[in-house]
């Protein structure tokens, strides 16, 4: 299966006042790897980073010291 371009990283709050409150960052396909082994995915700034499979299992990777990401993140498929 060919692997996707871009995604759309869903960062949801569950405290959140508003119960569907969500914030999205687009991210597109790098040349790196990250630890287990899939491609690395990153917003135009280079501080959204995440390593998504194939599945669309989102591990997130720092990108800077102090970085604390959402506990809750999906990644949806752009065409």
């Amino acid at each position: 299966m060919p692997r996707r371009e871009r995604y759309e990283l869903i960062f949801a709050d569950p405290v959140a006042p508003a119960p569907d409150a969500e914030d999205i960052v687009m991210v597109h396909r790098t040349e790196s790897r990250g630890p287990g082994g899939h491609p690395v995915y990153a917003d135009d700034t280079g501080i959204v980073r995440a390593e998504i499979s194939d599945r669309a299992e989102v591990r997130m990777i720092a990108s800077g010291g102090h970085q604390v990401h959402a506990a809750t993140v999906r990644a949806r498929p752009v065409s």
